[in-house]
């Protein structure tokens, strides 16, 4: 039995709410990201587990400032000291497009760092590649486009071809992998890729596109023994209740408002050849989302209506909060922001999204008839008076209609 820690999607530097850190100088939004890093690692330490599983994404983007890096090393040097075999596999957010560049997590290779594999090109690991430990482990990074035309030799103009095509090698190659397996070692396939049936969140599933899609019958092989996913932000064991677990842990803290509703998780597992146990370790302090909308139909007490929209004190407290307010946009002056803005002074960050609504419908002068205005007359009058919001080329409009009447009226087929 191998005992693992699994965790993923962790976007230390996803700074994009509040204020900074007066201790530290780092935003309090990546304090907290690393905050729930801190929770996992010393999991990992006094767990003492066999191994630590990173299925990619270090960071929002592919060039992390110095500072983030160091915070992100400070955290993974941490396992390497307590000997815990770590492997870091490289996420699309950790790659450069550009051939040959370095990625974000190279200075643990370039470094010979004791204990920490990067994962940043597919291979299988055998148990005399990990550090001795009883099992093998398949690990698939993120492949770039321009990855995948070099290693093809296709054109990026056919993108579908490329991913399909792909993704038949990928499959080819894990098969082939699964049958060269040591069958009594418990096998591992770790990879940061979307699967196709998978779903993003917001009743979003992953379907075929411009994305690595892995088939569900790749990851779903009876020959693998737990599949250790990174990508999607969702938790969600995609094989629930079969051989082998295929999941996703999430991201380690809520990255937007697409999340606000999600827990977050790290997942424990007990890894045997053709049986696994795991448990949703759920990761507690993270920050809450809060969001309420209104929808304003009278002019009548309407501050008396946003307040009561607004979330109770103690939800507001520490939290990022939005409030969203739907309105007739000649009622603007009604909408008191600055008692909104008091209300939510308790929140780590307040959000006013204001959506007015204007009446589209131009209505035609006072004795007008509509029989006795011809049709680009009609549609003049419709345009010029959207012009405003749309700014709609009426001119160009206008002399497209024409042609197209004149057609019709001739009874060109052309």
């Amino acid at each position: 039995m191998v005992k693992i820690l699994h965790f993923a999607d962790a976007h230390i530097n996803m700074a994009n709410y509040g204020r900074q850190d007066p201790d530290t100088g780092l935003p309090l939004r990546v304090v907290d990201f690393l905050n729930s890093l801190d929770k996992i690692i010393a999991a990992a330490i006094e767990e003492q587990v066999d191994l630590v599983i990173f299925a990619g994404d270090a960071y929002k983007d592919r060039n992390p400032a110095p500072t983030y890096q160091r915070e992100w090393e400070r955290r993974i040097i941490r396992l390497s000291n307590a000997d815990i075999p770590t492997i870091l596999l490289v996420g699309n957010h950790d790659l450069t497009p550009s051939l040959n560049r370095a990625h974000a997590l190279e200075e643990f290779n370039t470094l010979e760092i004791p204990n920490i594999i990067v994962a940043d090109r597919p291979r299988f690991y055998l148990s005399e590649n990990l550090w001795g430990l009883p099992l093998q482990l398949i690990a698939l990074p993120w492949i770039s486009r321009s990855g995948m035309v070099a290693h093809l030799g296709m054109s990026l103009a056919e993108p579908d071809k490329l991913y399909q095509q792909l993704e038949t090698n990928l499959g080819d190659l894990v098969d082939k992998w699964l049958d060269k397996a040591d069958p009594e070692l418990p096998t591992i396939l770790t990879a940061h890729a979307s699967i196709q049936g998978a779903s993003y969140g917001g009743e979003r599933s992953v379907i075929l596109g411009n994305d690595l899609v892995l088939s569900s019958g790749l990851v779903k092989d009876k020959r693998l023994d737990y599949v250790a996913m990174g990508h999607i932000h969702k938790p969600q064991d995609l094989n629930e209740g079969n051989h082998p677990p295929v999941v996703y842990p999430g991201s380690i803290e809520r990255v937007d408002w697409g999340e606000a509703h999600e827990k977050k998780f790290y997942v424990m597992a007990e890894v045997y050849k053709g049986k696994t146990n795991y448990q949703w370790c759920e990761i507690n302090g993270i920050r809450s989302f809060v969001e309420r909308s209104v929808q304003l139909v009278s002019e009548e007490k309407v501050s008396e209506k946003l307040r009561k929209a607004m979330p109770e004190e103690d939800q507001i407290r520490d939290a990022i909060v939005r409030l969203t307010i739907e309105y007739p946009h000649e009622w603007e002056p009604l909408i008191d922001e600055g008692m909104l803005h008091d209300l939510a002074s308790e929140a780590f960050e307040f959000h006013l999204v204001k959506r007015p609504k204007r009446e589209v419908r131009g209505r035609l002068p006072e004795g007008t008839l509509i029989g006795s205005m011809t049709q680009t007359e009609l549609l003049d009058h419709f345009w010029r008076s959207e012009t405003e919001d749309n700014q709609i080329d009426t001119e160009r409009l206008l002399g497209l209609a024409h042609q197209i009447i004149q057609k019709v009226e001739s009874g060109d087929k052309d």
